[in-house]
């Protein structure tokens, strides 16, 4: 009895001082910090070491807290049990404080044109950081915006695969892209030069969805994207990203970072893209995606002054190669009438600077000057065009008691010329703008903005758009806004609509295009949620509604062989719905969806159509998931896209005349536990979806790619079918028996089915 007594004893002892280890890793968006504080049971401390570990030895059983604490970044807070004797790991993600979980009370300039809190802004603007765009690699920011709600990167051609960029539905020209706030990517660079925007320069990117013409005249009439460049002071010594696909796409990017002394700090980034692997899944004797060599060389400087004021200077050259077309085509067949080709050289010069004035008043000079050569045959046809754009602004930043004024002025200068007998002379013409804005402290918690911007253009005269914001922050965690304006557009076509230099209709300009004009209103409401365990939920909803007068939309119904252009005889309208939901969860678990209702249609002559390449719905999502033990993130990222009617050539084409609803998913599986190195591989397109699934073909006429056999009626010819066809219309024959010509626009999806990618990143701190 004594000897069990003694036993029991021993046992008894052993469970009360069982002890374990506890230990982990502290990180943010893949980066480790070391000398955080890390707190067990707020009696025992310890610090990260320089991979950003923390351990604590001897911890017995039962329940314990630990706290980490580190500046800038919010205090987290775990609960954990310990049941036995296994060494336990729990890793902690930081949140950067600024960003108030998931980027909430981000600095954003792009609403008021000034610095301020994202929750504190009265015009929404929606924030995008290199980590979002990370979980599913791309060569460029035009394809990494396939991911964010309400935004669609559009394919323009199933040849050379230029592109714009939908926002809400909106057709490319509608949304204007900034660089620093530079309106400097337009006109011709709206459609050759956006994948030509690498990632390695971004800091983060700012979307503003709906009118902004009176901060930021013509062209941000659907919404504007400002994408910010990376700051040198914060960027790493030294990094490298690197992928490749099955499909033997490269890319790569480059960046470094040095100092010259006290002086200034330099950042230089390379990207570099190559595709050179002509593939034809879908048998029509067409490359299915354009083959592409490019390069792209970043450098911006901040220079310090001793007042410390902003003086930065950024520049950037990119030049591409690419073609599309039939397989067998080669160089020595440019711009000839033998072998089909789509043949397109940029070259593009970019310089971009700001400059705060030494003055005691906040007074900001920003600059840019592009050069763009566009040097490009579609088939035989050639188009050969230069633009070049120029563009100053001063700004002065004034508070008066509960006003807070922001004034500017501006000077646009606007060169372009090109080989087309559209282009009679050389367009070149000097635009000054003056615009006011004064938000107004109505009382804590409610803000009212106005402001107004006057543009004088040569050739349209006096424009002149206002604006009124609201912002009622009903508490800290609910925030109301309403936004109301004006936006007006100058139509460059030939510069902004591809469609009317590729394929074989006639372009029909009927009168001189006159400025468009919109007005807009829209609502916004945001929530914001937090659980016991450290949990956050973001809830963000918006509803707008747009008028156009003077719209200019692409007529590809009344006549089949003919793209007609013209001022709309009446009205169009674009009004929706859109949401987004942000989850994050202490248990790695993290939520990105969003979704957006939309109609986007025209009115004239009393009848009202449905816009052409205007889905009905949208949907995103980003789903990630960390496991700590394994040091793996996976990340399941996709979108959604209801129908949308298609430019088809007349009721005898046989193509389906809206899409289906069709989704591109992918997934990604990264591995990090090797110091400032993480490798990742996945696959895109999990459902290899591509667009030719359902359709007898994609390109019309790709046998006959130059219609050499194609019969035009002079009124007296009769179609196989017995029918009299009118005078200028295509006869249905034997070789034609839908009675087309060739035409690569019926596209509204990329045409690249599923396919495998491996790469490295690497990051000196």
């Amino acid at each position: 009895m004594k000897k069990l007594i003694l036993i029991f004893g021993i046992l008894l002892s052993t469970v009360l001082n069982a002890q374990t280890k506890v230990k982990g890793v502290v990180s943010s968006d893949g980066i480790t910090f070391e000398n955080v504080e890390v707190t067990l049971d707020k009696t025992q401390k310890t610090k990260t070491d320089s991979d950003g570990k923390y351990q604590f030895e001897k911890v017995v059983l039962g329940n314990h807290e630990i706290t980490v604490v580190f500046e800038a970044f919010q205090k987290q807070k775990q609960k954990i049990v310990v049941k036995d004797t296994l060494d336990i790991i729990f890793n902690f993600e930081l949140i950067a404080e600024k960003e108030k979980s998931n980027g909430l009370d981000e600095v954003v300039i792009t609403g008021t044109l000034k610095p301020v809190s994202r929750l504190e802004s009265a015009v929404p603007v929606e924030v995008f950081k290199p980590s979002f765009f990370k979980k599913n690699p791309t060569a460029n920011i035009f394809e990494a915006l396939q991911n964010v709600n309400g935004v669609r990167p559009q394919l323009n051609c199933n040849v050379c695969n230029t592109g714009d960029i939908h926002i809400n539905g909106l057709e490319g020209p509608y949304t204007l892209v900034l660089i620093d706030g530079m309106p400097i990517v337009s006109g011709l660079s709206t459609v050759y030069g956006l994948s030509g925007i690498p990632n390695s320069l971004l800091e983060r990117i700012e979307v503003v969805k709906g009118p902004a013409s009176s901060l930021y005249g013509s062209e941000a009439v659907g919404g504007l994207i400002n994408i910010i460049t990376k700051n040198p002071k914060n960027a790493p010594l030294f990094s490298v990203d690197g992928f490749s696909t099955s499909w033997g796409e490269a890319n790569l990017d480059i960046g470094a970072k040095f100092n010259l002394g006290k002086t200034a700090s330099v950042l230089t980034g390379v990207n570099y893209f190559n595709y050179s692997n002509p593939i034809d899944n879908n048998k029509d004797n067409f490359t299915d995606v354009t083959l592409q060599d490019r390069i792209s060389v970043f450098q911006k400087w901040n220079l310090n002054r001793k007042s410390n004021k902003l003086l930065s200077l950024a520049g950037r050259y990119f030049y591409e190669d690419r073609w599309g077309g039939e397989m067998q085509w080669e160089k020595k067949y440019r711009g000839g009438n033998e072998v089909y080709g789509e043949s397109i050289y940029t070259k593009r010069w970019e310089l971009l600077g700001a400059y705060e004035l030494p003055v005691k008043e906040k007074m900001l000079f920003s600059f840019s000057y592009t050069d763009h050569e566009q040097n490009s045959v579609y088939g035989d046809i050639p188009y050969l065009a230069q633009q070049k754009i120029g563009f100053g602004q001063l700004t002065w930043d004034k508070k008066i008691n509960n006003h807070d004024f922001l004034l500017g002025t501006a000077m646009r200068y606007h060169y372009y010329n090109d080989n087309t007998t559209a282009t009679i002379q050389t367009d070149e013409n000097w635009i000054p703008s003056l615009f006011v804005q004064d938000e107004i402290h109505l009382a804590k918690k409610h803000n009212l903005l106005l402001g107004a911007r006057y543009d004088y253009n040569s050739n349209h005269g006096s424009i002149f758009t206002p604006r009124l914001a609201y912002k009622w922050k009903i508490s800290d965690n609910d925030i109301f806004r309403f936004n109301t304006g004006t936006g007006f557009r100058i139509v460059n076509l030939f510069t902004e609509e591809h469609a009317a230099l590729t394929g074989s209709r006639d372009v029909l300009v009927l009168e001189d295009l006159k400025p468009e004009r919109s007005y807009n209103a829209n609502v916004n409401f945001l929530k914001k949620f937090f659980t016991d365990n450290g949990g956050f939920i973001g809830w963000e909803s918006t509803a707008w509604y747009t008028h156009f007068t003077n719209s200019i939309i692409p007529d590809y119904d009344t006549n089949p062989n003919q793209i007609i252009y013209k001022n709309l005889d009446g009205y169009a309208v674009t009004k929706g719905l859109s949401t987004n939901i942000d989850m994050v969860f202490q248990n790695g678990l993290k939520f990105i969806l969003g979704a957006t209702y939309m109609d986007v249609a025209k009115t004239e002559n009393g009848v009202t159509t449905r816009q052409m390449l205007t889905e009905k719905f949208t949907g995103t999502w980003s789903i990630s998931y960390r496991i700590p033990k394994f040091f793996l993130d996976i990340d399941y990222t996709g979108n959604v896209y209801g129908p949308m009617r298609l430019p088809t050539l007349g009721i005898t084409d046989p193509r389906k005349e809206f899409s289906p609803t069709w989704s591109i998913q992918n997934i990604q599986f990264t591995y990090n536990k090797l110091k400032n190195i993480e490798i990742y591989l996945g696959i895109k397109n999990l459902l290899n979806w591509t667009p030719n699934k359902g359709n007898p073909f994609i390109i019309a006429r790709a046998n006959d790619p130059f219609d050499k056999n194609v019969q035009i009626s002079d009124g007296t010819a009769i179609s196989i079918y017995g029918q009299p066809v009118p005078k200028g219309q295509v006869v249905a024959t034997a070789d034609n028996p839908y009675a087309l010509t060739f035409d690569p626009g019926y596209v509204y999806g990329p045409n690249q089915g599923m396919r495998s990618f491996i790469g490295l990143r690497y990051n000196l701190k």
